[in-house]
């Protein structure tokens, strides 16, 4: 980023006019039934900043940043993908998605997988009330594993886990033959554990590493302490996709690109990244030769910025790598309320400010 005095004060005068939207889902995820999301245009296109309303200005002025670099508003300096072409050469590119599963009936797995069309990689959500909701994940998984035998399958505990449940549950679904399971617990260092306890049990469950990815200096972390072999990374989260590269490039380890729940505009710098992902032998082993990315969850929205046959909902279980224009009748008719609005505006100045102090 360039020399924060070139920048004004007031985010109003890079982004003069944005829109804040409503997106209704179509299963609870995350504990949420409705997604709101902004949206603005810049010089390259349309970009979304939509950190989740919990989250403070420190943490959200990194999806912030994200978003106006996506949009060409704000300088960023590229990293030189290690396998890849870069950016402008991927587009016109697909790449693989899974289907994500959320906590659910198991009379309901067929159905919300069926939203989806044929795909490869399904991620399951599980420990929505930590070691209480082992029964339920291990009969819907059951379940899951008699539809799709041969689907490669990964969890994901969003770190719900202490390290004694998580040995516990580690145990109980490796049958189910996991490709990965992602962040079964919270501190780096009990990941760092429950690694080395699955191997003194010689239990075959590969560990990802998502919520300890939130800052650069994460991934390397998790490397060094050998608390992972996948790292899970994500866009806004991560500061844009520079950064996200930059981050991956220091810690070496095999990644996957998943989406924070975004719109189609939000989708699309995740499949740009995705495009531009190292290829190496560790991860072509741990992954596969076209690593399934999580970037199909515009499945899991009810309505999206465009029409569904623009939309980045997976098709055979691939999205496109493009931008996305949003619809101008979905601004109007999915706008949230004026005072949601006043608050999202709130919210884009005090992250800006953060932004430009963090920078300083």
């Amino acid at each position: 980023m360039a020399d924060v005095q070139q920048f004004p004060e007031s985010i109003a005068e890079l982004v003069p006019k944005f829109h804040v939207l409503k997106l209704p889902m179509v299963t609870r995820f995350r504990s949420i039934t409705e997604r709101e999301v902004m949206l603005f245009e810049g010089p390259d296109g349309w970009a979304e900043f939509s950190p989740f309303t919990e989250y403070g200005s420190v943490e959200s002025s990194r999806w912030l940043q994200a978003a106006l670099e996506f949009a060409g508003l704000l300088p960023t300096a590229e990293v030189e993908p290690s396998a890849v072409g870069s950016a402008a050469e991927t587009v016109g590119q697909s790449v693989a998605v899974n289907a994500t599963l959320p906590a659910c009936a198991t009379s309901e797995v067929g159905p919300i997988l069926a939203r989806y069309g044929p795909v490869g990689t399904v991620k399951a959500k599980v420990a929505e009330h930590g070691i209480d909701s082992l029964p339920e994940d291990w009969d819907r998984l059951r379940e899951f594993r008699r539809l799709f035998p041969e689907t490669t399958l990964r969890l994901d505990a969003n770190a719900g886990y202490a390290l004694p449940e998580a040995l516990a549950a580690c145990t109980e679904f490796a049958e189910f033959d996991l490709q990965y399971f992602e962040q079964p617990v919270a501190a780096v260092e009990d990941m760092a554990r429950l690694r080395e306890q699955l191997s003194a049990r010689e239990l075959p469950v590969v560990l990802a590493a998502d919520e300890s990815i939130r800052k650069a200096e994460d991934p390397v972390r998790v490397a060094e302490l050998g608390a992972a072999e996948v790292v899970i990374v994500k866009v806004q989260p991560l500061g844009g996709i520079a950064a996200a590269r930059s981050v991956l490039e220091a810690c070496g380890l095999p990644a996957v690109v998943s989406s924070a729940l975004e719109s189609s505009v939000g989708l699309a710098a995740g499949a740009q990244l995705a495009a531009t992902l190292p290829r190496t032998q560790r991860s072509r082993e741990l992954l596969g030769e076209h690593p399934a990315c999580g970037l199909g969850t515009g499945r899991l929205f009810a309505e999206d910025v465009v029409e569904p046959a623009q939309s980045l909902r997976p098709v055979d279980g691939q999205i496109p790598v493009t931008r996305i224009v949003p619809d101008p009748q979905r601004l109007e008719t999915l706008a949230v309320d004026p005072g949601r609005f006043d608050w999202w505006e709130k919210r884009l100045q005090e992250c800006w400010t953060a932004l430009l102090s963090r920078r300083s």
